[in-house]
This record gives C-alpha cells, structure tokens and sequence, in this order.
C-alpha cells in the first residue's frame, strides 16, 4: 500500500504494518518517514532494534537469522535493512519474497517489524516480485522532493513544528533561498525558532535579513521549471547551476532532451494518437506525475518554435566543440530556457547564423 509522507503518522497510529519500506533521495522527509517508524515501534513494545547495512557482498542469511532469532528482551524486535543505493538481486529479491510470505501466512515465528531504508526505487523495481510481496503486506513510503509550488505551504507546515508562524512572502523567500534543499530550510527554522519567542509570526524583512542562499539545483530542476511555464525560476536555477560549478554541456543535453521529447509527442499527436498514447510510447514512458508539465509546454511551445530552438542548442553544442564560431555559452544557455519557460531572453539579438547555423 503506497502512503504519502504526510501520512505516515496517521497509518502507524492505526497499527504497525509487518514491513515499512521508505524509498527517495530528498534527505529530510526520508530521516523524518524513518524516525516516525522508529518512534511507533517503540511505542508499540519493541525495544530491540537490529541494523542490516546492505554492502557488496552482503549474506542475505543474515536477514532471515535477525527475523527467526528470538528478541532477548521481548517478543518483536525491529529489523532495518538499510539497502541504500543497492538492488537485491536475484539471491536478496529470493530472501524478500520468502520473509512475505510467512506473514501473508499468519507464521508466528515472524513477529517483527521489517523497515527497508532504500533510495530511489524505479519503476521497474516496483514491478518486480520482491517489491510486490512486500507491498502486498505492508506500507511504501516514497519520497519526493517538494516541488516549488508547494514548498511555501510545507515550510508553513514544518514552520508550526518549530512553535512558528511564517506569512506566505516569508515562506515564498524562504522556498527561493532553499529550493531543493530542505535540511537547510529546516535548520534555518530551527534558528529562527531558538531567536523568536514562541508563537512567533515570521516575516519576509527577518528571512531576507537572516537566511543566506542555500538553495541547490540540479538540471532536473530546471526542466521541470522550464516545462512549467516559470521564466522567472528557470532563469534564477541557471544562475544557481553556472554559480555551483555544473558542465554546461550537461545543461545543453537536459534542455535537449525536453526539446526531442516534446517534439516527440507532438509528432504521436499529428499522427492522430491520444496524447495518453503518446505519453507511454515515449522511451520510458512519462508518468503521470510529469505528464501536466508536459501538457503545458505543448500548449506553449509549437512544433517550428521547438525546431528552431534545437537547432540553435546544436548550434551551442557544436561550438562547444569548437566545431563552429564561438557563442556566448551560458547566455545561450539561459536564452534557451527562459524561452522554453515561455519567457523572452537573448535569442531574438544574436545574429542569425547563431540561430540557425547558416
């Protein structure tokens, strides 16, 4: 059963499930789903906790010793198997699927509380048997960064944890200044909330006079802004990713990445196809999650305007190479995204041959 971080809380109050498996790679919300789950075991009796690190190498027996062996202080114990990064394989997908089924069949032997500690899991681990044996008996966590249009709302949540209250221009600033980094939106709380009295309204002057820029952007960041729509967001990421050291040639594939794609499903639609069928004939498919952003940048954004714009990324990419005349590149660069955001940047004033390569 899937279950939000957000309701996590609500699901272990109504009863521990035999497995918790909390996967993602957003720090903050994957520490707190794992403390919550830690807190309910002991509150339910379980004091014994037993930690399996999953390295190379790792002997997939010593998961189905920790769940026979008896507890030497009670009749449970909470087993965390940290998977991190690592797949199960063949040998550890065999052991899961096993430790399922002796709570699918009521086995009294296992008792325990199983709580997987994973990364990012695809959507093809999802599907397979391990995956599923251990849904079918228990809770999937997934974490996902929050995404800009909801970080003002999460911060005022996670501002009232702190005895807090922020406005929503304090929240907006404060989501700007730490976009893509939680820890440090959630520390600067923690400072504000140890300087203020408790109760505390938090406003827009205190985040711009305290809170530095800790935001962190990666080039999946500013696809998403610019497949949103958000000029002004994508146009602030570039600065961030060109100020954090990123390769602009990394920059130049993700935007042309989003360029073929978007090129692609217009290509399924002319052809008649439902924009459905075009959203799963992609390679991989889009999931639904993604597949609004992409509705809007294909309302935006017409088949010729997409074409120009991959031949000036080309045009980018060559001169990168040193193939042809040398183009301001981090400008062409934020051009074509503030562009594919829908907003208007440097590409109209080069010269022609920039744009086109003639």
């Amino acid at each position: 059963m899937k279950v939000y971080p957000d309701k996590l809380d609500g699901v272990l109050a109504r009863g521990l499930p035999a497995v918790v498996i909390v996967a993602g790679d957003e720090p903050l919300q994957h520490r707190d789903a794992c403390d919550a789950v830690r807190l309910a075991a002991r509150q339910s009796g379980i004091e014994e906790r037993q930690v399996l690190d999953v390295e190379a190498n790792f002997a997939w027996g010593r998961l189905t010793e920790a769940a026979s062996s008896l507890s030497l202080f009670a009749s449970r114990k909470l087993i965390e198997l940290r998977l991190g990064n690592s797949k199960p394989g063949q040998e550890g997908g065999k052991v899961l699927r096993a430790y399922a089924q002796q709570f699918a069949a009521n086995d009294p032997a296992n008792d325990n509380l199983l709580l997987i500690n994973s990364g990012k899991l695809d959507f093809k681990e999802q599907k397979s048997a391990w995956f599923k044996a251990l849904d079918s008996v228990g809770v999937f966590v997934p974490i996902w960064p929050v995404e800009a249009n909801f970080l003002p709302r999460w911060l005022a949540g996670r501002a009232k944890l702190h005895g807090l209250h922020i406005d929503n221009a304090a929240a907006q600033l404060l989501g700007e200044r730490t976009e893509g980094n939680l820890l440090a939106a959630d520390q600067e709380l923690q400072k504000l909330a140890l300087l203020l009295p408790a109760g505390a309204r938090v406003t827009s002057e205190q985040i711009a006079g305290d809170v530095e820029d800790n935001a962190r952007f990666d080039v999946f960041t500013l696809t998403d802004a610019c497949l949103k729509g958000e000029p002004a967001r994508a146009s602030r990421i570039i600065s961030g990713l060109r100020s954090e050291g990123v390769e602009a040639p990394i920059v130049l594939w993700a935007l042309s990445r989003e360029m073929r794609q978007l090129l692609s499903l217009h290509q399924h639609l002319e052809q008649g196809q439902s924009l459905e069928h075009a959203f799963k004939a992609q390679k991989p498919p889009i999931f639904e999650r993604r597949r609004p952003a992409y509705q809007q940048a294909l309302k935006r954004l017409p088949r010729n305007r997409l074409y120009k714009l991959l031949l000036f990324s080309q045009r980018l990419d060559l001169s990168i190479k040193g193939a042809a005349p040398l183009l301001p590149l981090w400008e062409g660069l934020h051009d074509l995204a503030l562009t594919l955001a829908g907003g208007h940047g440097l590409l109209a004033t080069l010269p022609s041959s920039y744009r086109t390569g003639s």
